[in-house]
């Protein structure tokens, strides 16, 4: 197999190298985590006049036609410069949900000004009691008088104060999984939002006897959709922890070149060596398989399920590996805020834990080969 990137791919890449370099530096950083949410920022409008908000979306819907490949390249670039922008789950998901869901007037609605960069959505599928089972759920969605009635609590909902609407999803009378698009301002709707230990943007959404006109509904059996988009944000997601962890590891080795220890470098010590090395392997072997994550997004649901689950299972394991080993070879100084490896760590580890963690995703893979 040819994994080869277009030309076209690989301007893409330089492009956003160049971005994430220019705009995106530690201080900038910081200063966008500090800055009050108000609309869209800078970076975000520049995503937008680069087309980088249509890239993932099919051109029937308004996008570019962006593949797997393509988002590989979009996250791998935000993921090494540790980009503080919901892309992956304030556009790409919720947005594809939409795409895949929604009639025409609700993609007029909700998908165009998405893809233009006028607001921000989030997705709200998981649930404390189901942990990262998007489909065993408690919430309850069913009809009265002509409307529909939601009942439920949805946690860690990510970009949930910064969205416009939430696409909540509901167990149906009939069994069936739907989805329903709430506005923050609807009655009966509480919201507590925080930042997650890499200061992610989240919260918590309550659903108390919420009442919503048949339009918010945007299917009423939408779980291959949620499937789907699942599949793709955990594809994503082992793309950006691959720009993470090169990162991690490149600022780990320079650290080593430069600290010395008995008037020696300490990349001169062979244990250490022999431990930049094993990050470099989880690194490399990690890459292999977000690419074979980024390519099975094609492939039938039941093959495509298993081969992205062994991706997240083993990119979350070594994006542990590698945050452990960088802040052990920087030592005392890799738990501080002021070495920006802490922050790389802190993603590393928690990125274990978005859309199911590795113990999750092996349980997954087993019982695939179990049925096999």
């Amino acid at each position: 197999m040819d994994f080869a990137l277009t030309d076209e791919q690989r301007m893409l890449e330089e492009t956003l190298t160049r971005l994430v370099a220019d705009q995106v530096t530690p201080e900038q950083r910081r200063a966008m985590l500090e800055a009050p949410a108000q609309g869209a920022s800078p970076l975000w409008r520049t995503f937008a006049e680069l087309g980088l908000l249509h890239m993932p979306f099919s051109e029937d819907v308004g996008g570019l036609g962006g593949d797997g490949t393509d988002v590989m390249i979009i996250m791998q670039a935000l993921g090494r410069g540790l980009v503080p922008e919901a892309y992956l789950f304030g556009l790409v998901m919720p947005g594809q949900l939409l795409a895949l869901c929604a009639n025409p007037a609700q993609q007029e609605r909700w998908l165009a000004p998405l893809l233009e960069g006028e607001h921000q959505l989030a997705l709200a599928w998981q649930e404390h009691t189901a942990r990262y089972d998007a489909f065993d759920i408690s919430t309850q969605a069913s009809q009265h008088n002509g409307q529909w009635q939601l009942n439920g609590r949805k946690d860690v909902v990510m970009n949930l104060g910064n969205a416009a609407a939430t696409l909540v999803t509901a167990q149906l009378p009939n069994g069936k999984l739907g989805v329903f698009i709430v506005t923050a301002n609807t009655q009966g709707v509480t919201s507590h939002t925080y930042r997650t230990m890499d200061n992610q943007p989240a919260g918590d959404l309550t659903l108390n006897s919420v009442t919503l006109p048949l339009e918010n509904c945007l299917s009423e059996d939408a779980g291959d959709a949620l499937a789907e988009v699942l599949a793709l944000g955990r594809a994503a997601l082992c793309a950006e922890a691959i720009g993470a962890m090169e990162t991690a590891c490149d600022q780990t080795l320079a650290y080593l070149k430069e600290r010395k220890q008995f008037g020696l470098p300490l990349a001169t010590f062979q244990s250490l060596q022999h431990r930049m090395v094993d990050m470099h392997l989880h690194l490399e072997q990690s890459r292999s398989m977000a690419i074979l994550a980024a390519t099975s997004l094609s492939l039938p649901a039941d093959e495509r399920d298993y081969k992205i689950a062994a991706a997240k299972a083993y990119c979350g394991e070594s994006a542990r590996f590698i945050a452990e080993q960088a802040i052990q070879l920087h030592g005392g100084m890799g738990m501080t805020e002021e070495c920006y490896v802490a922050h790389y760590a802190k993603h590393l580890v928690m990125f274990d834990h978005y859309l199911g963690d590795s113990d999750y995703h092996l349980e997954t893979v087993s019982e695939k080969l179990d049925a096999a």
